[in-house]
């Protein structure tokens, strides 16, 4: 894969946790928020950096990385 993929976040407020959590759809073997964040722009960073995170880790296993969603 070349270049920067292009995962997917969703973003949204949960009312029983009082905050906005962060999911990684493509990411299936993650079943529940990756991140969460006080602010709509904290969960956001925080799911970002999850998410290079989680690349980092399967790149250093030799997993293979999911395909990324695409809007067609």
């Amino acid at each position: 894969m070349t270049g920067e993929p292009h995962y997917t976040l969703e973003i949204m407020w949960s009312d029983e946790d009082q905050c906005y959590v962060v999911f990684a759809p493509e990411w299936e073997h993650f079943v529940g928020p990756i991140a969460e964040g006080v602010t709509y722009e904290e969960a956001a960073a925080k799911g970002r950096n999850a998410l290079e995170n989680m690349i980092d880790f399967s790149q250093e296993r030799g997993d293979p990385l999911p395909q990324p969603k695409t809007y067609a």
